[in-house]
């Protein structure tokens, strides 16, 4: 129901755009993250905002990273600017809510972005 895509090879200081597209009203109705997953690491969250648009950055990208969502065409966004080679990694974005007690989490496919030095 989710995918993610944008991602690509870009130089150290470059800027990419990454899209999670969603079907239906999924995204619209959900909170939404966006995480990575670089080689031999653990998966950890990069940014998240809320259904009621409150936003959240983990500190490695405050600054650089921008989370947005365009409820209307059901799509969320990473802006990512003065990429860094640490920043490499499998981006994968995430539509998640509770409904009474019912938990409701899904995951894109993941778009590979490469920060070349």
């Amino acid at each position: 129901q989710l995918q993610a895509y944008g991602g690509g090879l870009v130089q150290a200081g470059g800027s990419l755009r990454l899209s999670c597209a969603a079907s239906g009203s999924t995204l619209s109705i959900s909170n939404m993250g966006w995480y990575r997953q670089a080689p031999g690491k653990e998966r950890e969250l990069v940014a998240s905002v809320s259904r009621g648009g409150t936003t959240n950055y983990a500190d490695f990208v405050k600054g650089r990273f921008t989370i947005s969502r365009d409820n209307a065409k059901n799509t969320g966004y990473l802006q990512m600017d003065s990429l860094k080679p640490e920043d490499t990694g499998v981006y994968y974005c995430r539509a998640y809510r509770t409904e009474l007690v019912v938990k409701y989490n899904y995951w894109g496919q993941g778009t590979l972005v490469t920060v070349s030095s």
